[in-house]
């Protein structure tokens, strides 16, 4: 929905435009995560749709206990992303973990 790209869904440190909207389903650590997103470019689309089987309904406090590295790793994108990439990407798992954390702490 081009209704919620606006600053406060607006990932930086990404090369591209980035947006994730998160929707959070309970409260405290038991509450489940999920949520959209929406890139200018089709890499990035494509890499959100991978967050987004990673983390989409998962509790927070389980959010907070993936090691995205590692998992990402072992699709072996760090082998075909770029710099600028990788760190859009960091900056996406960085945003959800955020969100996650916010959630868990309430």
């Amino acid at each position: 929905d081009p209704a919620l790209r606006v600053p406060a869904t607006k990932v930086e440190g990404c090369a591209s435009q980035v947006w994730l909207h998160p929707v959070i389903d309970g409260e405290g650590p038991t509450a489940r995560l999920r949520f959209d997103g929406a890139s200018d470019a089709m890499i990035v689309s494509g890499l959100i749709a991978v967050l987004r089987a990673l983390y989409n309904g998962l509790t927070v406090d389980e959010v907070l206990k993936v090691d995205a590295a590692a998992e990402l790793g072992r699709l072996g994108l760090n082998d075909h992303l770029s710099a600028q990439r990788s760190n859009g990407l960091r900056a996406m798992v960085e945003r959800i973990r955020s969100v996650a954390a916010q959630t868990a702490a309430a």
